[in-house]
């Protein structure tokens, strides 16, 4: 068995099934396990998804841009992570890239996006 087979047998047993096929654009709400000290709560994170990367099912990962005050804060997430425990996706914008970062400097009107219906 070769090494990149023996890996991906390890992998599958962590892969999460019943995943949404997630893509840019998204806006979606991650729910996420935190642990603080001997308590764990969940953390709703809900935002623009701005980019997806991955080179295998396992390393799949999206970045996720959302506005705090008046700062903004880029999160990214691991989807097989076991600390994710759900992904809703809210809306569905239209883009044509696979990652849109460039609208980090947009503001105002220039920033909006077209909603898929």
């Amino acid at each position: 068995m070769t090494n990149s087979a023996l890996i991906k047998k390890v992998q599958e047993a962590y892969i999460q099934e019943g995943r949404q096929e997630l893509k840019t654009g998204m806006e979606v709400e991650v729910h996420q396990l935190i642990k603080e000290g001997w308590k764990e709560r969940i953390q709703k994170f809900k935002w623009l998804i701005v980019k997806t990367a991955w080179k295998t099912q396992m390393e799949k990962t999206i970045t996720v841009r959302r506005k705090i005050w008046a700062f903004w804060v880029e999160k990214i997430f691991a989807v097989h992570s076991p600390t994710i425990k759900q992904i809703d996706i809210l809306r569905q914008f239209r883009v044509r890239r696979k990652s849109i970062k460039f609208i980090r400097d947009l503001t105002g009107k220039a920033a909006r996006l077209k909603e898929v219906r």
